[in-house]
């Protein structure tokens, strides 16, 4: 027999009774626990800070398909880095996709190493690849040579190895500074407002100013957004007038800045910049598909015939190499790159200048030899035979002389970077000819002065001031703004 104790009435009324009060405080307090949550996440979300920038309308350029287009508006939500590189002491390029189609490695003089500054290989050696070592400042998403960039300390170390001096630095930042003074309403700049800001926008991230940067982040916005937006009213292409046929230059000048600012805004810094990948990529492929049937490319993006020139595939080789190394796919870019140097190659003399549109040297024969030494550099190595056959050539020719017609700064902007990509002996005479003479003509204002050279972007005309102020802060940028490429690695 066995015995079962059994609740009276009242007893199993008041354990009901009992249960449902447990459920329903069980209920309010998970209510209020949500409550608490969305108050919380409300207060995170107002003090988040968020920029929307509103669409651009003002456009020279006549887009190609009216049917085609959509209205874009770029927006941002950027959380400030601390204190920018740009505070206190007055304050890389091109892209990265796999491709079956690989660039034969072409015959090369390499000499003994040089016990001299640089060995012709240690600027840009890792570019790219990254060291995964996270070195400094947060840095470790950042390929190792645009490290140098992005740390004050590193910054400086590398200026003091390149034979700078902190008055370089100095100078750098009183240029973005008057760069930022001098910006349209819309983020362009000057009358040539696609070519040239793309070049401020290069100063800007050269120096590692991002959207993010706390004294030039809202100038940098501000021109990735009116690239981003003329892009994308324009199918991919980047010009203010496309009826000019030297519009290219403005195009590949405009992609090599919105493709370094993918890298290093977004790739690197995660600042999330709407459409900004959109543009790089229509930007760059159209390019790409543009190629002359020559390996170069021509005036209005001919693809048959047309007006071809180093000078033109000088931008288009920066402005892909820019486009690799953002990680993007892009079609046939390895393939387009391999044509355009081959191209290159047709147009060197025996005495390592390169040509304009035929081996025939122009002028001196310096500001195109740079262009070639600087394309071969960038796509292959310091160590290149067309590199070095150029920079020997420049090593004994080149001049500069702010007062006089040897100050095209345009074959100087070339020059400065691939003699230190150089090195050597070649490197610190062209330092010694270059980097105080920069210094001293520069106005109070962060501009510089006048010079007398008559090459402009069109080929005609001379440097307008907002442009000699790029060319020039670009210049002695280049003690650590190292172009991807350069040393064994590619």
């Amino acid at each position: 027999m066995s015995l079962h104790a059994q609740l009276s009435p009242e007893a199993q009324a008041r354990l009901a009774a009992q249960k449902r009060t447990s459920t329903i405080t069980s209920l309010i307090i998970a209510l209020l626990l949500m409550v608490l949550v969305g108050v919380v996440l409300m207060i995170i979300a107002m003090n988040l800070n968020t920029k929307v920038i509103p669409q651009l309308v003002s456009y020279n350029g006549t887009p190609e398909s009216e049917d085609n287009l959509k209205q874009k508006k770029v927006q941002t939500q950027i959380e400030r880095k601390p204190a920018a590189p740009s505070s206190s002491m007055s304050k890389v390029i091109a892209a990265n996709t796999t491709s079956p189609t690989a660039i034969p490695v072409p015959e090369i003089d390499v000499p003994e190493p040089s016990t001299d500054f640089g060995d012709g290989n240690d600027f840009g050696d890792g570019w790219g690849d990254g060291d995964g070592s996270g070195a400094g400042g947060g840095f470790g998403n950042i390929p190792t040579a645009m490290k140098k960039r992005c740390s004050k300390a590193d910054r400086l170390q590398r200026l003091t190895a390149g034979g700078g001096t902190e008055k370089c630095e100095d100078a750098v930042v009183e240029s973005l500074r008057w760069l930022k003074e001098t910006q349209n309403k819309d983020g362009s700049w000057t009358s040539q407002p696609v070519a040239m800001t793309g070049l401020a926008l290069l100063a800007y991230l050269g120096h590692c100013e991002t959207a993010g940067s706390e004294e030039f982040g809202e100038t940098v916005l501000s021109a990735i957004t009116y690239l981003v937006d003329k892009a994308m009213k324009n199918n991919g292409k980047l010009a203010a007038d496309f009826k000019a046929n030297h519009w290219c230059y403005e195009h590949a000048i405009a992609v090599y800045a919105l493709a370094e600012a993918y890298t290093l805004c977004v790739k690197s810094f995660g600042e999330n910049i709407n459409q900004l990948e959109d543009a790089v990529m229509a930007s760059g492929q159209f390019m790409i598909n543009s190629q002359n049937s020559n390996g170069g490319w021509a005036y209005a993006y001919v693809e048959e015939g047309g007006h071809v020139d180093t000078s033109i595939v000088g931008w288009q080789l920066q402005a892909l190499k820019a486009c690799k190394f953002t990680g993007l796919d892009f079609k046939n870019l390895r393939r387009c790159a391999k044509n355009g140097l081959d191209y290159m190659e047709t147009m060197q003399a025996p005495s390592g200048a390169f040509g304009y549109s035929s081996p025939t040297q122009r002028g001196d024969g310096t500001t195109l030899a740079a262009v070639g030494a600087l394309c071969f550099q960038i796509w292959e190595s310091s160590a290149n035979r067309h590199a070095r056959k150029a920079v020997k050539f420049m090593d004994k020719n080149i001049k500069l002389d702010w007062a006089t017609a040897d100050s095209d700064l345009y074959g100087h902007y070339y020059a400065a970077q691939c003699m230190i990509n150089n090195g050597g002996k070649e490197w610190e005479r062209y330092n010694a000819l270059f980097r105080d003479q920069v210094l001293d003509n520069q106005n109070k204002n962060g501009s510089y002065k006048p010079v007398s050279a008559g090459h402009g972007l069109k080929g005609n005309g001379g440097f307008t001031e907002h442009y000699r102020t790029c060319l020039a802060t670009l210049m002695l940028e280049t003690y650590y703004r190292f172009l991807p490429g350069t040393g064994q690695k590619n």
